[in-house]
């Protein structure tokens, strides 16, 4: 996984009182005492713009916004970031700071059909937790921010989804058919295909901890043969992913 060196002509640095963030998101006082317990600050770090970066805008991507948190637990509950994605009409990429290890988080987020002013936002995809003195890599090379924006998610939703399938991430990929190469899946498509697999992955756990609390037999059985179609439905997918 890879921290970047935002450019320095992108820096923004603005400290963005919590209350903001409440008032954007229409924050009831669940939200409130969540963002209170976990989130220590939050620094609206970069903005990633056609000026600042010297790519052009596209329909769905005009800027990309780098929002800093400073977390008072190692995890972070995504309604505080679903919280921030929902007051700023831009796409975000997170880092998340915690301890002296930063991680970068993300969910993918377009213009809802229904309107300019309204943002369709995903499930968010994390990296893995890094020491935060690690060298930092430049930007991805991309011809303009919509491609930089698929750029920057696409290493978070492989990492996740290997991280979720154990041994995933070591297991030698099939090639690519002649149909596959031609027509490779665009990101929405690779992120439907990992948000599935996560899906089909809590029912599979979901299923094995019923089994291991059921004793009586007949339920065992069903129990079971559930989880054969489960886990038969998930090696289905992870076959879409090679």
């Amino acid at each position: 996984m890879t921290l970047y060196d935002w450019p320095c002509a992108a820096a923004f640095g603005r400290v963005i009182p919590k209350n903001r963030i409440y008032e954007h998101a229409g924050a009831n006082t669940a939200l409130k005492d969540l963002f209170v317990r976990e989130v220590d600050q939050i620094v609206w770090s970069h903005k990633l713009a056609p000026e600042t970066v010297n790519l052009a805008a596209t329909k769905q991507v005009a800027e990309i916004q780098i929002f800093r948190i400073t977390a008072r637990t190692a995890t972070l509950d995504c309604d505080v970031l679903r919280a921030i994605d929902k007051a700023i009409p831009f796409p975000l990429i997170f880092e998340l700071a915690h301890g002296g290890r930063v991680r970068l988080a993300a969910a993918y987020k377009r213009p809802s059909e229904a309107g300019s002013a309204r943002w369709v936002v995903g499930d968010y995809f994390q990296g893995d937790w890094l020491p935060e003195d690690r060298p930092r890599a430049a930007l991805p090379l991309a011809l303009n921010m919509g491609a930089l924006y698929e750029r920057l998610l696409e290493p978070l939703v492989a990492g996740q989804t290997a991280r979720l399938i154990p041994g995933m991430g070591e297991a030698p990929r099939t090639p690519l058919t002649p149909a596959e190469a031609e027509h490779p899946l665009s990101l929405e498509e690779r992120i439907a295909q990992a948000e599935a697999i996560e899906r089909q992955a809590r029912e599979v756990e979901r299923i094995k901890l019923r089994l291991g609390r059921e004793k009586q037999f007949n339920k065992r059985l069903d129990l079971h043969k559930k989880l054969k179609r489960a886990s038969r439905a998930l090696e289905l997918l992870l076959g879409g992913q090679q």
